[in-house]
């Protein structure tokens, strides 16, 4: 056991090491942004004007009956107790009653939520698995100057795509496939031919972005002096581009990547809307409509908890792709 001089302090063990601080530092993070999330939730449905019951019940409700639901729903108490209490549901799973249907907001969240998981999952998939191989080919064919028309129509294509936003570009899709060839059904969830059109219209603009991206990092590392120590090694060039290259190419992507899988999360919402998709993104529309405060508390939650998590997983890739900047950062 190593002696320490009177005076010094022995070092605390999760200080002596970086990914434990990493990780105690994440997480601290994580807890204080999910607090931010549930109050700011809370305030503000709170702080909007209107009595959601009153709507909930209709203006021909009579007042006693008016009452006794605020009563059962805790409406009638001060908004600091309120919000005790809604702390005190949310460890304890009780995510309140939906003012609308009755329901917990829990299983309303829960039917809901794998058609909204499936949506991103299936765009975000396409998305990576058609940005990598069309990055790094065009890398490879418009490095140092060739290939300059190829490299311009590309560069056009994929800007154009980027900026349209989700809702224009489902609108047209629906438009052309649905309205006009009548090839696709253009809402609801009845099958695999219903998932096309919104996976698309979520998938284009960030498979664009993308693409773009790696194809800019996969150039600036294609002239890096290992990749040159690999060419004279005379490797294979798979091996050089997916094995050297495309891993050192991915630090940036990952990073923009999950910032466009949190903006994908948050696009399903009008991407439903628009598809009539049976989500959380409708269902969050119709409750705001409806001034059904506990079901848009709840949706906002899952959806401000999603980026969170998008976010932290973001961290650990870039952790573990480069475990120097960890070290160094900790």
């Amino acid at each position: 056991m190593t002696a320490f001089p009177a005076g010094v302090r022995r070092p605390h063990p999760v200080a002596g090491n970086a990914w434990a601080r990493f990780a105690a530092r994440r997480l601290a993070r994580l807890l204080i942004s999910v607090w931010v999330l549930v109050t700011a939730a809370f305030l503000m449905i709170h702080l909007i004007p209107g009595d959601p019951v009153r709507v909930a019940l209709g203006p021909t409700a009579s007042p006693e009956l008016v009452q006794a639901r605020r009563a059962a729903l805790g409406l009638d108490r001060p908004l600091w107790l309120q919000y005790v209490h809604y702390l005190g549901g949310l460890f304890s799973g009780d995510t309140g009653t939906s003012v609308g249907t009755g329901l917990p907001v829990s299983q309303v969240i829960g039917d809901r939520l794998p058609a909204t998981l499936e949506l991103a999952g299936y765009a975000f998939l396409i998305a990576v698995v058609v940005s990598v191989p069309v990055g790094v080919g065009m890398a490879v064919l418009t490095r140092r100057g060739r290939r300059r028309n190829t490299e311009l129509a590309f560069t056009s294509t994929s800007v154009v795509l980027g900026a349209v936003p989700e809702f224009l570009l489902a609108v047209g899709l629906v438009y052309v496939f649905g309205v006009k060839l009548g090839w696709l059904p253009v809402a609801g969830r009845s099958g695999p031919g219903s998932y096309v059109l919104p996976v698309l219209a979520l998938a284009v603009g960030p498979t664009a972005v993308l693409a773009r991206l790696l194809r800019v990092e996969t150039l600036t590392v294609l002239e890096a002096d290992y990749i040159r120590t690999a060419r004279a090694k005379r490797l294979p060039d798979r091996l050089v581009y997916f094995r050297h290259a495309l891993p050192n190419a991915l630090t940036a992507t990952i990073t923009v990547g999950g910032l466009l899988l949190s903006a994908m999360v948050a696009g399903t919402v009008l991407v439903e809307n628009v598809f009539a998709w049976p989500g959380l993104g409708t269902t969050i529309i119709e409750s705001i409509i409806a001034k059904d405060y506990p079901l848009v508390q709840g949706i906002v939650l899952v959806y401000g908890t999603a980026v969170l998590l998008v976010n932290l997983a973001v961290d650990v890739a870039l952790a573990l792709l480069d475990p120097r900047s960890t070290i160094k950062e900790s």
